[in-house]
């Protein structure tokens, strides 16, 4: 994940995010939702169910 723009980081890898360069304090938001959507979709290719994790603490479940 990079800033839009930064043509250093393309030098490096072949796959790269690139989201729009913000105020500091927005920056996590926007590099934080595009590795959510990342991971869940590397988990449903993976064969896992994200609805259901695996050893999950029952004090963060909800009966």
């Amino acid at each position: 994940i990079c800033n839009k723009g930064d043509d250093e980081v393309k030098h490096h890898g072949t796959k790269f995010l690139e989201v729009p360069h913000v105020v500091d304090c927005l920056q996590g938001i926007l590099t934080v939702i595009p590795l959510q959507l990342l991971s869940f979709h590397i988990a449903v290719l993976r064969g896992f169910d994200v609805d259901f994790p695996r050893n999950l603490a029952k004090s963060v479940t909800v009966e």
